[in-house]
């Protein structure tokens, strides 16, 4: 009797440490699952503020100084990215409201600091469709003499934009067109400003109706009792499950969004190409210019490639800053390279000084040095170099009938070299 005792004493001891093993596995597999299900970006979100932000400038109590720079109007702090430790979302949110108002701030300095006006495309737009704007000179089409297109990156950067992180941590003048427009309107060249990056009208999708309040086909048979019950009693165990998640995670949701497409504008390359066929094709001026940045210079070679004729018989000079473009990939032909030899100069990201020649892997334009290996800055650091380069290949043009011919990148190579001396 005493043998049998401990060995039940033995069994329910053995059983209980069992059960206890059992409970922990299934602990442990709970938290493993509850561990699973958290985002830890969502986590963040759980005690983040309203994403609603200032409308305006003076809203967010920023404003641009007299040297172009964003300051705050009471402390005179430059723009601080961190305003709130630990929320890196909400801050990047904030920083993207801002860009929306620096990009309208933007659009008022085109129209009343250059009086450019905009153009609505596409120019037969029904009054419902989805529609984008380029913005142009009053003797855009009308000028005789000269005319310059500008062609941003792809990005956020809008219209009159080439870099919208310059302007609201460095200044107006390194991240925007305007100088650019500015020095252009005053040596007598007409002036078109493309918005390569408006491609699209963005609408926020209808809500999405429960299942729950989905109404049943009246014709459809009625689904049995027993699997309805089943299937009732799985949801509600669902249910559960997100409401204990939702006690370690409480996000805001992102608004769902859709993208409706801009008829011939719905992508850099359409856009441009649609800019050039409706607009500067149909300039009066003699000579064209273009300043191409980033993918800007490969919406440019796509241009070229879709209509090598027009822009060989109308195109003077093309500048290219820190230009993207590839004419393998892209494959552009043997008359386009040599188009772009003669024709063209990419300032590119470098340690060199501004104008020493760079090193090209690729057979097209000539390569220089923009004085800078920041991306975003090339085109403020070749300013005076890229009008420079305009002023050179339009004298060469103008000297074509008196004189032999001469490339433009010669002459332009020329002077870098006794720059260099």
């Amino acid at each position: 009797m005493l043998v049998r005792a401990e060995w039940c004493i033995f069994f329910f001891f053995f059983l209980n440490m069992a059960q206890m093993a059992q409970e922990d596995k299934e602990k442990t597999t709970a938290l493993k699952d509850l561990l699973s299900r958290i985002d830890l970006d969502e986590l963040m979100k759980k005690d983040e503020p309203p994403l609603t932000f200032p409308k305006t400038l003076e809203e967010f109590e920023y404003a641009f100084n007299e040297r172009g720079q964003l300051r705050h109007t009471k402390t005179g702090e430059a723009f601080i990215f961190n305003y709130r430790e630990d929320l890196h979302r909400w801050n990047q949110k904030r920083y993207e409201a801002l860009g929306e108002i620096i990009t309208q701030y933007v659009y008022e300095r085109l129209e009343e600091e250059c009086n450019l006006t905009r153009e609505i495309l596409p120019v037969d737009a029904t009054e419902d469709e989805p529609k984008t704007f380029m913005y142009m000179s009053e003797d855009a089409l009308s000028n005789p003499d000269r005319l310059l297109v500008l062609i941003q990156g792809s990005g956020v950067v809008r219209a009159g934009q080439w870099a919208r992180r310059l302007i609201i941590n460095d200044d107006m003048d390194s991240g925007s067109q305007l100088p650019f427009i500015k020095r252009a309107i005053e040596e007598g060249y007409a002036v078109m400003v493309l918005n390569p990056n408006e491609n699209f009208l963005e609408v926020e999708k209808p809500a999405a109706v429960p299942v729950s309040q989905q109404e049943s086909s009246p014709e459809g048979p009625e689904e049995p009792a027993e699997k309805r019950e089943r299937k009732e009693e799985r949801e509600g165990g669902g249910r559960k499950k997100r409401d204990f998640y939702e006690k370690y995670r409480n996000p805001q949701k992102d608004r769902e969004t859709e993208h409706i497409p801009i008829r011939d504008n719905s992508s850099p390359e359409e856009h441009t190409l649609y800019v050039w066929d409706n607009f500067v094709s149909r300039a009066a001026a003699r000579n064209i210019f273009i300043i191409a940045h980033s993918y800007g210079g490969l919406s440019f070679v796509e241009l070229m490639i879709q209509r090598e004729a027009e822009v060989k018989n109308r195109v003077c000079a093309v500048a290219m800053t820190d230009s993207v473009h590839n004419v393998w990939h892209q494959e552009a032909g043997k008359s386009i390279l040599e188009w772009l030899q003669e024709h063209c100069c990419n300032w590119v990201s470098s340690s060199e000084p501004l104008d020493a020649l760079v090193e090209s892997m690729l057979p097209d334009c000539p390569r220089v040095s923009a004085g800078t290996e920041r991306h975003e800055l090339t085109s403020w650091r070749s300013f005076h170099s890229i009008f420079k380069f305009f002023a050179d290949a339009l004298e060469a043009q103008e000297n074509s009938d008196q004189q032999p011919s001469t490339t433009v990148t010669t002459r332009s190579a020329n002077r870098i070299k006794h720059d260099e001396i």
